[in-house]
């Protein structure tokens, strides 16, 4: 089976580098790695095509990273598809493999597992660590998610699904996990090991009012699909992450 990885970028040239390496590195045979770039202009293009694994470029104008994203699942060509920031990488070269040996199970939808916050000038120092743990249903109604760029999907999902919802500036990746997981009760596979090293920062935490945003964002994302979630749940997703700081 082919996966397919999204990567998108704009004047990513810091982190890419990392962010392509890990996957030219990649043991399993067979990878799709799809660029979407929103016309950078730091040479970040220069760098990525010195990847000769790289698949496909896209190069153009976007309305934000997840019209960029969508823009990949509709070229996205494999049987399975990751999103791989390009400020993140995978944790060792044996990681897509194992993804994929997952998916040998046809009853599996989704795969996924743990990530590690990395520090942005030294990667080798971990900040905070996310072990997801295995995936009930009810699990969401109590503030939990799976870190996004560990989250693995067989692309007839998304096909069933549809795409990111790009009215939600930070949400949108909750919004498709709880429309897949929670919705359409897709079958989840969990890995219990560190697939994605994240370099630390992210908007929805950067300060008290984009905090609160997220959490309109995070109650749309229910109401988006119909669901309802207890009055705490929205409030226990970010509480949750003080637990990651401490079990790091």
């Amino acid at each position: 089976m082919t996966i397919s990885i999204i990567t998108a970028t704009y004047n990513s040239a810091e982190t890419v580098r990392d962010t392509l390496t890990s996957v030219a590195r990649q043991d399993h045979p067979s990878i799709e790695h799809i660029i979407i770039d929103g016309v950078s202009k730091d040479g970040t293009l220069d760098i990525v095509k010195d990847f000769p694994h790289v698949a496909r470029i896209v190069c153009e104008k976007d309305r934000g990273i997840y019209d960029a994203m969508n823009k990949g699942l509709k070229v996205a060509t494999g049987d399975v598809v990751g999103i791989l920031n390009s400020d993140d990488f995978y944790n060792n070269d044996q990681v897509l493999s194992r993804v994929m040996a997952a998916f040998e199970d046809p009853a599996i939808d989704v795969v996924y597992g743990d990530l590690q916050y990395v520090r942005k000038n030294d990667v080798y120092v971990v900040t905070r660590h996310w072990k997801s743990g295995r995936y009930k249903r009810k699990y969401f109604y109590y503030g939990w998610m799976p870190p996004h760029p560990t989250f693995f999907v067989r692309r007839r999902i998304y096909e069933q699904v549809g795409v990111f919802n790009t009215d939600l500036r930070s949400a949108a990746d909750y919004e498709m996990m709880l429309r897949i997981l929670v919705r359409h009760d897709a079958k989840a596979g969990y890995i219990p090991e560190v697939l994605v090293k994240m370099r630390a920062g992210g908007m929805s935490n950067a300060s008290l009012k984009n905090r609160l945003r997220a959490n309109r964002e995070d109650r749309m994302a229910w109401a988006l699909n119909d669901l309802k979630p207890f009055f705490f749940t929205t409030w226990l997703k970010p509480v949750r992450k003080i637990f990651q700081f401490i079990t790091r």
